[in-house]
């Protein structure tokens, strides 16, 4: 009797270890998910630190000259100098 209960106990742990890899933790399908979320993580941490570069260069910029600060004036706020005309001219619109 023995003799039988050990090598069912031993099928048994080999079916439950079976199992899990195939629909537990850790199995097959949820490192593939794992696998494609760190990936779009990875690009999305890539796209960050493309903007983070060029907010840093504007920054530098910004720092290091009136030019730039005259530039960024000029185009968003429609800043105009003393003695200067404004002329705005309108585009019609493309068919």
């Amino acid at each position: 009797m023995v003799t039988r209960i050990v090598p069912l106990v031993l099928l048994l742990l080999l079916v439950a270890i079976h199992a899990q890899l195939w629909a537990g933790r850790g199995s097959v399908g949820n490192v593939q998910d794992l696998r494609q979320q760190i990936a779009a993580q990875q690009a999305a941490n890539a796209q960050a630190r493309l903007a983070n570069e060029r907010l840093a260069a504007e920054v530098n910029d910004l720092k290091g000259g009136l030019e730039m600060v005259e530039e960024k004036a000029r185009g968003e706020l429609g800043m105009v100098k003393q003695g200067e005309i404004y002329v705005q001219v309108v585009r019609p619109a493309q068919r």
